[in-house]
């Protein structure tokens, strides 16, 4: 059909096959049918679509969102990086937010009227045939249709699909871009953009921005200021979380003004990442519900302050010194348990209407090196972005001294804490530490914690006033008497335990709570802590 044909043209190298343009069919190629590609055969007719066999893996980006300045910028050098012949493919968008990473290939896939695409890393298949298909279907699909690849790859800390990202990104020769924070991608040198979020000028531009159809913007500056100061929010997410506050503020009455609003949707938005990462720790505690010495109560009030006004000292007042470094809030809970120091974190939490999230060891520390500090900066990372409360409950367990180096362990675990002490100083939200043994902390700690609250073992009024707020206001009681029930010397969590015990006692009796019952919960209680249940503690209470 065609002049000078050649046989060479069915080779599975030639371009008809190389780039699945015609398909042979099974068995012998001399007598197999040569068939059209059904996605090219589409092309042909002007029905451009994406290939089904992609159509699994990956998705269009369709997101309309202004970008910052500062992504309009990345998106100059990121565009300008994939027309320069010289550019090796494909290009790393460094920074911490994937919305940030998108919102800059969309702007840049603009400019040249390119359709944007994203793949996760961890779809990427593993076997190396796949992934051959994988990339040829791609590629085609790029230079027909004019089309750019983002590959988002979340520090999962996954070797196999580091391996897999990096297999794939050697063989990709068509504009793309790998959203990481890994230091190298494949074989090749990659050149690197900037996608960090936008700075704070940045997001009160883009909040103002959104807004501005809805409300007088003018009157929300003051609490703009806190939301930034607060949440590191790129412009998708705070066009989202923009949208979601007017509706809001329109249907949740509960709402005081769009600024309360505006304050909720940014929690719910930007806390997604740390959901995987760290227990949400749900809580409606208030100071009322706390049982400390005036000295204490103080400290916790300064702790607030210092997080609801930091914006107006260090941005405003300009209290933050030539280092950005340490503008965080890190304070060290320290005493016996069950005095209240988790509960306190809690307080704190709601009286700064933020989300606390309590880390969870077992998914941090890891016994392979360099795993610690990768799960790690996971968790700070997701966290900037959130404006949560950090709880790292029994910190001494991660926090411990450093030790004189005998062995590589010993080298790398005070590898562990010095990245801890980096990652606690750069944290610009709230962190709190809780210990039983304070002395077991390392001492570089004391000059990284703006404050430390040492909770007291609650003496026999403070056991007292425990007591009277141990029991619901609807539970049934008859004849306790808190002075004798002081005498218990146990701390607040204890008594807790107790009063909860005696209540399913007494529910299992059908009788109200009484002082028989709480000295059968107070006797498993003592038991539990492998202490005697003295006549001095329970003496006169039947």
């Amino acid at each position: 059909a065609l002049p000078d044909a050649h046989w060479s043209a069915l080779l599975p190298d030639a371009p008809l096959r190389y780039w699945h343009l015609i398909d042979p069919g099974t068995g012998a190629l001399t007598a197999a049918p040569l068939q059209i590609d059904e996605w090219l055969l589409h092309v042909l007719t002007g029905a451009f679509g994406l290939d089904q066999r992609l159509a699994p893996l990956l998705m269009r980006i369709d997101d309309a969102v202004s970008p910052s300045a500062s992504e309009r910028r990345a998106a100059d050098e990121l565009s300008n990086a994939w027309l320069h012949p010289l550019t090796p493919a494909p290009v790393m968008l460094r920074g911490t937010a994937h919305g940030a990473a998108r919102t800059i290939v969309v702007d840049a896939c603009r400019r040249s009227n390119w359709q944007p695409y994203v793949l996760n890393a961890a779809d990427l298949p593993g076997s190396a045939a796949e992934q051959d298909t994988l990339v040829r279907l791609w590629q085609r699909t790029a230079m027909l249709r004019g089309a750019a690849l983002l590959v988002e790859c979340p520090d999962s800390g996954d070797v196999g699909v580091r391996a897999n990202l990096d297999r794939f990104v050697d063989r990709l020769s068509t504009p793309a871009a790998v959203a990481t924070n890994f230091g190298r991608l494949g074989s090749r040198p990659a050149l690197t953009v900037d996608a960090a979020t936008p700075n704070p000028e940045e997001q009160r531009e883009l909040w103002r921005s959104a807004l501005s159809d809805v409300t007088n913007v003018a009157a929300l500056d003051g609490a703009l200021d806190r939301v930034v100061d607060q949440f590191d929010m790129d412009a998708k997410s705070i066009a989202v979380a923009a949208a979601r506050a007017v509706i809001n503020a329109q249907t949740d009455h509960q709402l005081p003004d769009i600024g309360s609003a505006i304050w909720q949707a940014c929690r719910h938005t930007s806390r997604g990442g740390l959901d995987q990462l760290a227990q949400r720790l749900e809580s409606t505690a208030t100071f009322d519900d706390l049982v400390l010495p005036a000295a204490q109560r103080a400290l916790l009030a300064d702790i607030l302050a210092h997080v609801r006004h930091r914006g107006l000292v260090y941005r405003d007042w300009q209290m933050s010194g030539p280092s950005a470094r340490g503008l965080g809030v890190s304070v060290l809970f320290a005493g016996p348990s069950g005095t209240g120091k988790t509960l306190a974190a809690e307080v704190l939490a709601n009286a700064l209407a933020l989300d606390l999230y309590r880390i969870d060891l077992s998914q941090v520390v890891n016994k392979y090196i360099g795993e610690t500090e990768k799960n790690l900066r996971r968790v700070f990372d997701a966290a900037a972005a959130s404006g949560a409360v950090l709880l790292f409950d029994e910190a001494d367990a991660l926090f411990g001294k450093r030790s004189e180096v005998r062995d590589s362990h010993d080298r790398y675990a005070n590898v562990e804490i010095s990245y801890l002490l980096q990652a606690m100083e750069s944290y610009r939200g709230l962190a709190v530490l809780t210990t039983n043994m304070r002395s077991a902390l390392d001492s570089a700690f004391q000059r990284r914690l703006r404050f430390v609250v040492t909770f007291p073992f609650p003496g026999p009024a403070e056991r007292a006033e425990i007591w009277q707020r141990a029991f619901g206001p609807s539970t049934p009681t008859a004849g306790l008497d808190t002075a004798k029930l002081a005498q218990l010397a146990v701390a607040g969590g204890n008594i807790r335990s107790i009063a909860v015990q005696a209540a399913f006692v007494a529910a299992e009796a059908g009788v109200p709570v009484g002082m028989g019952e709480v000295l059968r919960a107070a006797a498993t209680e003592y038991a539990k802590l492998e202490r005697p249940l003295t006549d001095a503690e329970i003496g006169g209470w039947t």
